[in-house]
């Protein structure tokens, strides 16, 4: 894969060229919503990072001991759980992602 694509609204919409490598993915969190059940609307700076992102791209996957390859968990547009503070976060095209091993997700969200 050479450049990453995702559906969003119907189209499909270039993050760029971004190719994880190894068992690295490539990630963007999934926005929290800004009003409280009380109709109180929240600043950027008492957000909290959400721990829910969607799979932008993901690399090759890492080899065994013998050289094959090992499939990588997760696919282009899953939702995951991450940890709080892990992986690296970068800018690209002025979008936000971050790029994460598979070994830090902590699970794919169904539904």
């Amino acid at each position: 894969m050479t450049q990453v694509q995702q559906a969003k609204e119907g189209k499909t919409m270039t993050a760029g060229k971004i190719q994880p490598m190894g068992n690295r993915v490539l990630l963007r969190r999934l926005e929290q919503e800004e009003k409280l059940k009380g109709g109180i609307l929240l600043p950027d700076t008492a957000k909290k990072k959400q721990e829910q992102a969607e799979v932008i791209a993901v690399g090759p996957g890492k080899q065994d001991k013998n050289g094959a390859l090992i499939p990588m968990p997760v696919k282009v547009g899953d939702r995951v759980l991450i940890e709080k503070y892990t992986g690296q976060e970068v800018t690209f095209d002025d979008e936000e992602y971050m790029i994460v091993r598979a070994d830090d997700l902590i699970a794919i969200i169904e539904g």
